[in-house]
């Protein structure tokens, strides 16, 4: 599919991961509307066809008015890429007592069903365009994560709300074949992104020896690499895509 005079929506658009995939997609000619949250995109830095939308991702007013603004500016609307996600951490026990429940629904929220709304509400202005001639109208690419499959202590609401996006996968492209639209999702290891900024190089050179090769932290522009990659295999559809150098992370 090509990406040049349509336009994409990018979730977590402000740094790490939807960052590097704005700046990807904006260099390959599609104007790109990034999505995060106010504070986020204070902080962002200004790339050249990239325009910033603050947006609440578990909102559907906050998700509609930011598709309202992707379709405004005449090109259609071809790409959705979702980034935006929380990563805390908590055990189902430990010495401070259960699972917070709220902190559980929360990350589900962010993680999922956020995902969940701007992917059927950016197909909703999806399926109003004119198909190619291949018949194909868009891709959505959604972003898991290995801890769908190795999950680690700690991460039972992270790993929950990842698995959620590995089982969307097939059904919402089975869903979606009939409009033209395609579905995948990307599931990345330990990717060097401003979350990880803050632990030491100690800890990071710890994380980077467990990957089998290349033995180092994937970049955010490797993630970026391969959204273009689905985006441009008119064959890729309904799969998740490990892209973790091979890793299989251990209990802790």
């Amino acid at each position: 599919m090509e990406l040049a005079h349509t336009a994409a929506v990018v979730t977590g658009g402000a740094s790490g991961l939807g960052a590097a995939t704005a700046a990807a997609l904006a260099a390959r000619g599609a104007a790109v509307y990034a999505l995060d949250l106010a504070g986020a995109i204070d902080k962002a830095a200004d790339v050249a066809g990239v325009t910033y939308v603050e947006t609440d991702v578990t909102d559907p007013a906050s998700v509609r008015n930011a598709i309202t603004a992707a379709t405004s500016g005449g090109a259609p609307l071809r790409t959705v890429v979702s980034c935006a996600g929380i990563g805390p951490s908590a055990r189902i026990l430990s010495k401070r007592g259960t699972h917070d429940l709220d902190l559980y629904a929360k990350v589900v929220q962010v993680n999922l069903i956020g995902t969940f709304n701007v992917m059927t509400l950016a197909a909703e202005a999806i399926v109003a365009t004119d198909p190619d001639t291949d018949g194909q109208r868009g891709v959505v690419v959604n972003t898991a994560s290995i801890a769908a499959y190795d999950g680690q202590v700690g991460q039972v609401a992270y790993a929950s709300s990842k698995g959620g996006i590995v089982g969307l996968t097939l059904p919402a492209a089975r869903d979606l074949a009939q409009y033209g639209i395609r579905v995948c999702a990307i599931a990345p290891g330990i990717v060097d992104t401003p979350m990880l900024a803050t632990v030491s190089d100690d800890f990071r050179a710890g994380l980077a020896a467990g990957v089998p090769f290349p033995q180092r932290l994937a970049h955010p522009s490797e993630f970026a690499d391969l959204v273009t990659m689905i985006i441009d295999h008119d064959y890729l559809n309904g799969e998740v895509i490990r892209m973790d150098g091979a890793l299989r992370m251990p209990p802790r």
